[in-house]
């Protein structure tokens, strides 16, 4: 089984989570009161400590968030992803690293957050709240004071506006390197077979409207983009007659998905009531993928783009990791030896891994005894010197819907600096300083 990443396994866990994993101060209470685990210091970044607590305290709050705090449970679940007490913590370690090479990286490029922005960020998540209390509550219950969000947001902007500098240098994105992305199969495959649609969007309550639009449509007396124009409250797409792209490079309420994969080109659906209101769909293309494509004229246009931002975006990320192992072999990194006595070390003997195909071929040395050789485990990630490491490439969506949030710089490169949303502990979602909004009916295409 191919092995699960410590810090990629945590990618909905909330706040505390994403401390963890590339966001600074979470581990550190800055009222004092702390838990002291070991004490000590488990790393330094030219001269900068790591301490030991911290690390601790970051891998208990992980483990909280997982439902893990019992002790077979967490050997259990270390076993099946091929981790040991050992690696977690050096998974940890790097992604604190990481974090300070970025902050000092930041520093040495002139790279700064604008205190306004800070402010607009933290003011937007705060203003989800009924009060101070319930917001000093939403913080509390992740592990944080509004003064470590804060300085949360600050990394997450300085990170992205790093990333931005960084990529100035990346390769520029070309053509060829795209139809060679749109060749590889689980690309074109994720073609084969896409719709695109368009939608009249009507209140919930505006039934009775919604119908007499559909059975003028059907009867032939109304143009379809024409009573979108006309009658959609979904302005975004109205605009363009209803247009919502292609399913597969949007985002669809399951309602909306389930009636398209049904429509032929040209069909035009009954009423489709959502949690967005009453759609009336209709398939206007559908593309069947070819074997091999000679020229990414055969592809539409959308797809065109798509793959060439995949391969702007893989060589910015590129150049990023390239940066940060810089950044890393540049500097003096020193990391101490595992302590005793830490909450969250288990005996791995006791939880022998089910499988033999995942813990390795039996075989016989040149006396004739058993050793097991390990398989390697290859993640088809960038190679970084621990998986902590965030993913650079991620960019702040383009387009996003009106009324939705898009996402937000993150902080290292892929941590979420977010608060939780109301009534939902831990936050989840995928946007840095503000609430996820909820799905909406078609990307693009939100009112």
């Amino acid at each position: 089984m191919k092995k699960l990443t410590f810090a990629k396994s945590l990618a909905t866990m909330g706040l505390a989570a994403v401390c963890a994993v590339g966001v600074v101060g979470c581990a550190e209470n800055s009222s004092g009161d702390a838990p002291v685990y070991t004490g000590g210091v488990a790393a330094t970044v030219n001269g900068v400590e790591i301490q030991e607590d911290m690390v601790t305290q970051a891998i208990q709050d992980i483990r909280a968030q997982m439902s893990l705090t019992d002790e077979q449970a967490w050997g259990e679940w270390l076993a099946e992803n091929d981790y040991t007490p050992e690696t977690v913590r050096e998974e940890i370690i790097n992604g604190y690293v990481d974090q300070e090479l970025v902050k000092q990286g930041s520093e040495s490029l002139g790279v700064t957050a604008n205190p306004d922005e800070v402010n607009e960020y933290v003011d937007a998540m705060k203003g989800h709240y009924d009060s101070d209390e319930a917001w000093g509550e939403a913080l509390s219950a992740v592990g944080l004071t509004e003064d470590e969000y804060r300085e949360n947001i600050e990394l997450s902007l300085v990170s992205q506006q790093l990333k931005t500098k960084v990529a100035e240098e990346a390769a520029e994105a070309t053509d060829e390197d795209a139809l060679a992305l749109a060749n590889e199969q689980n690309y074109l495959s994720s073609f084969d077979g896409a719709k695109k649609s368009s939608h009249i969007l009507f209140d919930s309550s505006d039934e009775a409207t919604a119908q007499q639009v559909l059975e003028k449509i059907n009867a032939g007396e109304l143009d379809f983009a024409t009573a979108a124009e006309s009658y959609s409250k979904d302005t975004a797409s109205a605009a363009d007659g209803g247009n919502v792209g292609w399913n597969n490079l949007s985002n669809f309420v399951t309602e909306y998905s389930d009636t398209l994969a049904t429509l032929n080109v040209g069909d035009v659906s009954g009423l489709v009531p959502s949690t967005y209101g009453i759609h009336i769909i209709t398939c206007t293309e559908q593309f069947e993928a070819p074997e091999t494509l000679d020229s990414l004229d055969q592809l539409p246009t959308e797809f065109q783009d798509a793959l060439r931002n995949a391969v702007k975006t893989s060589n910015e990320s590129q150049a990023y990791y390239t940066w940060l192992e810089g950044q890393r072999e540049s500097a003096d990194i020193v990391i101490n030896d595992m302590p005793e006595g830490l909450p969250y070390y288990v005996d791995m003997a006791n939880f022998p891994k089910d499988g033999a195909e995942d813990t390795g071929v039996t075989a016989v040395d040149g006396e004739g005894n058993p050793v097991t050789i390990e398989p390697e485990v290859v993640d088809g990630e960038q190679p970084t010197d621990g998986d902590a490491t965030p993913d650079a490439g991620e960019q702040p969506a383009e387009g996003a819907d009106s009324g939705s949030a898009g996402d937000q710089p993150t902080a290292g490169g892929d941590a979420d600096a977010q608060a939780p949303a109301e009534g939902d502990q831990p936050a989840q979602g995928d946007d840095a300083g503000q609430p996820a909004e909820g799905q909406q009916p078609a990307e693009g295409a939100a009112e």
